[in-house]
């Protein structure tokens, strides 16, 4: 159980941050440009769940929160300790389930699609961008689990597909016209 009692440690105010096992790098270093795309990918999904209604993409968001939670000590802990809190392959297979799940009642794409349609489609692909940014920032990272480099990239698929669910099944959908605005 975490419990924090002091918000402020003055211990970053030199430029650096401390890792899971104690060790300190600089705030600059691309591991804490992950864990912090990591993170603003989870305030995204929190911002798009205020508007996605009951349900089961609904549900589904509020396990990857948690499970970006367990992103985030992945990457702060060197992959040299033994038991840390990692991400797991069932993780990754949760979210594959999901996607096949939603497939099926969503008819294949005949146009690229814009970001948008109901609001909580919206939010929900913004937080898609915000996640293929966190992608390409842990494979960056020359250290990082190949688990959880996966689920982030699964991530990123899961939440297309949400958003589409959330459009009514597609319909809703924005589609990109080709040279439309010429």
């Amino acid at each position: 159980m975490v419990k924090l009692n002091k918000i402020y440690t003055r211990t970053g105010d030199d430029g650096s941050t401390g890792l899971v096992d104690g060790s300190r790098i600089a705030k600059s270093d691309p591991l804490i440009a992950a864990i912090g795309d990591v993170d603003e990918a989870n305030s995204a999904i929190g911002v798009a769940l205020v508007t996605v209604p009951a349900g089961a993409v609904r549900d589904e968001l509020g396990r990857i929160q948690n499970d970006l939670f367990d992103l985030g000590a992945d990457l702060a802990t060197p992959l040299s300790i033994a038991g840390a809190l990692r991400i797991v392959p069932e993780q990754t297979a949760r979210l594959e389930a999901a996607i096949d799940t939603l497939t099926h009642a969503i008819p294949p794409l005949t146009s690229f699609i814009l970001p948008g349609g109901s609001p909580g489609a919206a939010g929900v692909h913004l937080a898609r961008a915000i996640v293929r940014r966190a992608e390409r920032s842990v494979a960056a990272v020359p250290a990082v689990s190949p688990v959880a480099a996966t689920y982030i990239n699964r991530l990123s698929d899961y939440l297309f597909v949400a958003a589409r669910a959330l459009n009514q099944n597609g319909a809703d959908d924005v589609l990109w016209i080709p040279g439309g605005t010429r």
